[in-house]
């Protein structure tokens, strides 16, 4: 029989799925927490990578943790699935960009390339966010049909969704609260028991659909209230008045707290995931669709404003936009959906001459701060990687005739 997963003096063989943002760090801790894991990535560079011990992330922490001794004993990758106790997938699940719903393939690709190793006592996670009522629709249904085994009577089941932000992957990976949400109470013991290898935070047991809403509420409900942010920001423009005082004067009031406006939301979650919601509800999502359309159109908005800003300039030349930013949010090196590189794209189209630059993404790095301000109509900042933005106001009295927009505080 394979080991229970986290029972005292067993040793479980985990087999993680995907070994990106998600799948790798946690890999990695169950790997120092003393069991033997397997990534699996149809990628072979991160396949080489963790096992040459050179990871691909720049986030010291998990390289530091690959350097661990213990870690280097414990793992290993490679392209195709294995035996093992525990099997986790965590691959992306894009959104379809025409009928704004879930693209389940690489979860169902997944789940077909386990089923060959599967065995009773085993337990299958799912990490990946997905709609409501796949883990026990989709998810259960393919599990018995390839295996001909029984959910959960012989395959333990459950969906833990993931919580982690690029950049600070290593703290919220170990201290965020993590739902553990079986398809019955046998299964979210044995998913419990795996997570507290590492978690130091609370692990809250429910229910594998109550697992998948709540993981969605969360992005949705910040999609929401920057949806609100950005729409009162329009709202101020139309009236002549700046809207980050007048969201100011707001927030006052002891139980007003409005975002910041923004460019648009970008990352791999929050402009994915509330179309999940929409797909199972579409007559009860009106708000959170709403809130995703705004801020869809935002990019096409702020690259408008960058028109508007340069209909007077007279030069002989094309106008030269230098664009500073390009990962969706500040002090991050993820591009994945960024609004910036959406703006820009824009700007291309219209015939602008744009020089986009970013310190963080290597392909976009630069030398010389002062030198790309030579010759710029409109030094445009996009995402305000804090050290970039305060070396670039620092230049501004060197470069009068240089105009200065910030569209991200």
């Amino acid at each position: 029989m394979p080991n229970e997963p986290g029972e005292p003096g067993t040793r479980s063989k985990i087999v993680v799925i995907g070994t990106g943002y998600v799948g790798l760090p946690a890999a990695l801790m169950w790997a120092r927490s003393g069991h033997l894991v397997v990534g699996v990535d149809i990628r072979e560079n991160l396949v080489k990578a963790i096992n040459d011990r050179t990871l691909l992330v720049d986030e010291q922490e998990l390289n530091d943790l690959l350097a661990d001794p213990v870690v280097q004993s414990n793992i290993s990758a490679r392209t195709e699935p294995c035996e093992g106790d525990v099997f986790v997938i965590a691959v992306p699940t894009p959104v379809d960009a025409q009928r704004k719903v879930a693209d389940l393939s690489y979860v169902e690709s997944s789940i077909r390339s386990i089923a060959p190793h599967l065995k009773p006592g085993n337990l299958v996670v799912i990490e990946s966010t997905i709609p409501p009522l796949t883990t026990r629709g989709l998810v259960a249904g393919l599990l018995e049909e390839l295996t001909g085994l029984s959910v959960p009577e012989d395959i333990k089941l459950a969906h833990c969704p993931e919580r982690i932000l690029p950049g600070d992957i290593f703290r919220e990976i170990v201290e965020n609260d993590r739902l553990i949400g079986g398809v019955d109470e046998t299964s979210t013991k044995a998913a419990r028991e795996l997570y507290s290898a590492f978690v130091t935070g609370e692990m809250v047991a429910t229910d594998d659909v109550s697992a998948e809403l709540a993981k969605l509420m969360e992005n949705t409900y910040r999609d929401v209230n920057i949806a609100l942010a950005n729409e009162l920001s329009l709202i101020c423009e139309d009236a002549g008045v700046d809207a980050a005082e007048v969201i100011a004067l707001a927030n006052r009031h002891p139980r007003v707290s409005i975002l910041a406006p923004g460019i648009g939301v970008g990352g791999h979650c929050i402009p994915v995931d509330p179309w999940f919601l929409k797909e199972i509800a579409p007559y009860h999502s009106r708000l959170i669709t709403t809130a995703r359309l705004v801020n869809d159109d935002m990019p096409s908005r702020i690259a408008a404003k960058i028109r508007r800003s340069l209909s007077d300039c007279h030069s002989r030349r094309l106008p030269r936009i230098v664009a500073f930013g390009a990962t969706y949010k500040k002090d991050c090196e993820d591009i994945r959906e960024s609004p910036a590189l959406e703006i820009v794209a824009l700007l291309e189209r219209d015939g602008y001459d744009v020089t986009h630059v970013d310190p963080l993404v290597p392909a976009m790095a630069y030398d010389d701060l002062g030198a790309l301000l030579t010759d710029c109509d409109l030094a445009v900042v996009l995402v305000a990687h804090r050290a970039m933005t305060d070396e670039l106001r620092a230049l501004e009295a060197d470069h009068p005739a240089t105009r200065f927009l910030y569209f991200d505080a």
